[in-house]
């Protein structure tokens, strides 16, 4: 549209008029808003020399906004009748932004007749304001190119050596903390832009052209991450955000950076990393409805336009990221750790190359693998799957089980369960149930007639429970099934059984071992980091808690496992503490048997649909989760399980070639998942298991809980 046709034109004066709208900008705040309301894409107002209630106006509908510095000269000819482009002007409404906290992407131009003395101007002066408000977000360096029928059509194209020289400058000047972007489109050799100091290609789309070049249609994307790869780099979506505005989003309802009503769409939009999602398939806004029918599933559909990306829980097809990673025909693997980690320049190939010398990964080496994509990803992948053949072997192994969920009456209010009923509960729906000791036993009988060699037992912390009800609870499992492997209660529930009867927590763990308690899972864990639990569960155990009821068990000689939930609100940062927190207590005990990854189903979340989370982990996410676990439980946990409910099928087979060894249960029952939305089904059969692990080669064991194979 221009800056402001209104003020020039009186056929754009008249259609603001009639239309209802006092100014351009309030029609571009509208057409923001219904933008998101409809697609859920972000806008980034780009509107020009803005007034700070203007900037203030769009900063409650566009994460980001932007305005080009340009060049600080004010007698280029190229600027002439352009009033919104005296530099005073432009830089006033950078400074606005700043004072607005508005994330603001800048920039100049290169080759409309300024010096190489007024590019360095002008850098230091877009330097100069983020140093006072910290809001630049990006600096664009632009190349000038002649357009047919303009003013300056006979003007020469900025030089390519004058252009890299600007580019190089301006990442010497700008700090470090600023985003450098030069657009691929209007070079040739893109490439070299690379060399120069760019970290960002601005915003490249497959379905629209370039308007203010289209002479310059954008590169194929493929070309793009082809030439990106090249020189050692990785190509990631973003947002029109950067991430470094963004941190907070997760974590506070009243974010620095953005307008709190704009929280969800970000995080809605957002990977763990700040960055845009990066699953192929079509994203749309999430719209519910009261399901008509709950029994054992959601209580809420989803009505109106699906998404066709993958997310944990659905039936959307995952995208391929990994292949066939066996052994050749002498039984050697394909290519050793160190092989495939030489190619690599970055960090993610310096971590690999550590990884093989015996290095113990660190939270900030967990954390750079967290970030891997491209061929970094795949390469952690293949490393992963490397050290699970070295450790375990080809096997893959699956228990025969059922889940019995007692009650899912609750007192605690996680944010993210979708399961438990009751008063305190974040539900509004759906009925509450508590099974009585004789349906236990049965339910157990019945999981035994069919093959089963294990029962869990979680439920909610029902408010009429004392303690004993536990130790009943395996009583009546291992009077009906002597046998039965009885596999039960979480941290929360041992922590709260032992408070509520006023008995050390030690004591009350032997007690509900001489009852016949062999194993705990490693739920209630979710994310073992206090400021996301401060969120998500504030009234559960916290971190210290959690890792205390296990070493309790450990050291009565119960056995455990390690779980994550990861994808809701919390960052890589905090997946790499839980992995450091619960190897160091793997390390003092020994008592872990596995870790299980459980990426977070968002569909019928309390958090989520209260516009408060991420719709889950991305499938790289989860697959960089369950390989970087197995990489950093080195020596420590030797099984790595993916949960089949969560992930699906075709998810599945890819984790079992990044590094995992074992499905998990048949999980006879399972409804905590589905409660949250998942769709994969409450069973697998064992020649489901054998039909899913065929295609890759591997024998199927079944085992026991504790991993002695039968």
């Amino acid at each position: 549209l221009g800056e402001r046709p209104e003020l020039r034109y009186d056929i754009a004066a008249d259609w603001l008029r009639n239309n209802g709208y006092d100014s351009t900008v309030h029609y571009l705040h509208d057409m923001a808003k219904l933008v998101l309301d409809e697609t859920g894409l972000l806008p980034h107002a780009n509107a020009g020399a803005l007034y700070k209630d203007e900037l203030a106006m769009l900063r409650r509908v566009s994460p980001s906004q932007g305005m080009m510095i340009e060049t600080l000269r004010d007698d280029l000819e190229c600027h002439r009748g352009a009033p919104d482009k005296v530099p005073q002007r432009r830089l006033d409404t950078l400074e606005f932004a700043g004072e607005l906290r508005i994330p603001f992407t800048t920039g100049i131009l290169v080759g409309i007749g300024e010096s190489r003395e007024d590019r360095i101007a002008a850098l230091e002066a877009i330097a100069a304001s983020h140093e006072r408000h910290g809001h630049v977000q990006e600096v664009i360096v632009q190349n000038f190119l002649p357009k047919p029928r303009t003013g300056m059509q006979h003007d020469p194209a900025c030089d390519g050596d004058e252009y890299l020289w600007s580019i190089a400058v301006a990442r010497k000047i700008l700090p470090p903390e600023i985003h450098l972007q030069a657009p691929p489109n209007l070079s040739d050799d893109f490439g070299v832009l690379l060399t120069a100091g760019i970290d960002d290609w601005g915003g490249v789309s497959p379905i629209t052209a370039d308007h203010v070049n289209p002479e310059r249609p954008w590169p194929d994307l493929d070309k793009l991450r082809a030439v990106t790869e090249q020189a050692g780099r990785a190509l990631a979506p973003r947002l029109t955000i950067y991430p470094e505005f963004i941190a907070d989003v997760g974590l506070s309802d009243s974010p620095r950076w953005i307008d709190s009503d704009l929280r969800f769409r970000v995080l809605d939009r957002s990977d763990a990393e700040g960055l845009g999602r990066d699953d192929p398939g079509a994203v749309w806004p999430e719209k519910v409805t009261a399901a008509d029918v709950v029994h054992d599933g959601a209580e809420v559909v989803l009505v109106g336009h699906r998404s066709t990306q993958w997310y944990s829980g659905a039936n959307n097809a995952p995208p391929h990221l990994v292949g066939d990673t066996r052994p050749d025909g002498e039984g050697r693997v394909t290519r050793s750790i160190i092989e495939r980690s030489r190619k690599l320049h970055g960090p993610v190939g310096e971590v690999l190359r550590g990884i093989e010398l015996g290095d113990e990964l660190g939270e900030t080496e967990i954390v750079t693998l967290f970030g891997a994509r491209g061929p970094e990803m795949v390469a952690v992948a293949r490393a992963a799957d490397d050290l699970r053949r070295a450790t375990v072997g080809d096997d893959v192994t699956w228990v025969h089980n059922r889940n019995i969920n007692y009650t899912n009456v609750c007192t605690f209010k996680c944010k993210f369960c979708g399961f438990s009923k009751g008063p305190l509960s974040l539900n509004l729906r759906g009925t509450p149930y508590l099974l009585t000791l004789d349906d236990i036993a049965q339910r157990a009988r019945e999981a035994w007639q069919l093959g089963a060699t294990e029962v869990t037992l979680q439920g909610g912390i029902h408010p009429d429970f004392d303690g004993d009800y536990y130790i009943d609870v395996t009583r009546a499992v291992k009077q009906a099934v002597p046998d039965m492997h009885v596999h039960g209660f979480t941290a929360l529930e041992v922590t709260e059984g032992a408070r509520r009867l006023d008995e050390p927590l030690t004591s009350y763990l032997s007690r509900l071992k001489d009852a016949g308690l062999s194993s705990l899972p490693g739920t209630a864990a979710e994310i073992l980091d206090d400021d996301v639990r401060a969120v998500l569960c504030s009234d559960k155990v916290n971190t210290d808690e959690w890792l205390e009821a296990h070493r309790a068990a450990h050291r009565v000689g119960l056995r455990s496992n390690v779980t994550m939930m990861f994808g809701s609100i919390e960052s890589p940062k905090a997946w790499a503490k839980h992995l450091v927190r619960t190897r160091a207590l793997q390390h003092e005990t020994g008592g872990f048997t596995e870790f299980v990854g459980l990426p977070f189903v968002h569909m019928a979340s309390p958090i989520y649909l209260q516009r408060k989370s991420r719709r889950g982990p991305t499938f790289r996410e989860t697959l960089l989760v369950h390989a970087v676990a197995r990489l950093a439980y080195r020596g420590a946990i030797d099984n790595i399980q993916v949960s089949w409910v969560k992930i699906g099928v075709d998810g599945t087979r890819q984790l079992l070639q990044a590094g995992c060894n074992d499905v998990g249960g048949t999980l006879m029952n399972e409804n905590i998942s589905r409660a949250a939305g998942a769709s994969h089904g409450q069973g697998m059969t064992p020649e489901s298991f054998a039909a899913m692990v065929e295609p890759l080669g591997r024998p199927l064991r079944q085992r026991t809980t504790l991993y002695a194979t039968r």
